[in-house]
């Protein structure tokens, strides 16, 4: 539910403070900001250093559906990158968010010259592969009442506060359903 990749961190952070002329650069974001916008095309890849950020597609229809919460060591922006696309979706921060962020041709001289950091993104985009997989079979199996008892422990863990609106996203169902939801849960546990 919220990803993160202490090892991808590390190493840029290793990076950052070894290579000061990298043209890396730090850049903070108040919640609400949107880093990335579904559509845009962007010239640089951010990995999280601190905070936490939703990851989402708008639909035509004005619905949102949160693919994943991202927190520290996260990378976005690199699918883009290397397939030079515009967006595919939008990243926005739920709390403050410290990101480094890599100016896109660092990030493939990255990619081509250093080993360690290939051996990281590929283990990251493996990651996310069966990540995707694992939830699609989850959000089959399991009830809404087991995923949304689910988010409510990653907001007591994280101490972040997620919007009514964002939970039923992340969960795939109208706000309507998650109210109901919720109201039978709370139901259940006063009984």
């Amino acid at each position: 539910m919220l990803r993160t990749n202490l090892e991808f961190l590390s190493f840029i952070e290793k990076f950052y403070a070894e290579n000061a002329d990298s043209n890396i650069l730090q850049k903070t974001f108040e919640p609400g900001h949107k880093i990335i916008q579904q559509g845009e095309t962007i010239s640089h890849v951010y990995l999280i250093k601190d905070g936490i950020t939703k990851c989402f597609i708008s639909e035509e229809n004005g619905k949102d559906f949160i693919i994943e919460f991202l927190g520290k060591g996260e990378v976005m922006g690199e699918l883009e990158a290397l397939k030079k696309i515009n967006c595919l979706c939008n990243v926005e921060a739920i709390s403050e968010v410290m990101v480094y962020s890599i100016p896109d041709y660092r990030f493939f001289e990255l990619i081509e010259k250093n080993t360690a950091f290939t051996k990281i993104l590929l283990q990251e985009l493996s990651t996310r592969i069966i990540q995707t997989s694992t939830r699609a079979s989850y959000q089959q199996l399991y009830t809404l009442e087991y995923g949304l008892l689910k988010l409510q422990q990653l907001q007591h863990e994280a101490q972040i506060t997620i919007s009514k609106e964002d939970m039923a996203a992340y969960l795939g169902i109208s706000v309507r359903s998650f109210n109901r939801t919720l109201k039978a849960i709370m139901k259940r546990n006063t009984m």
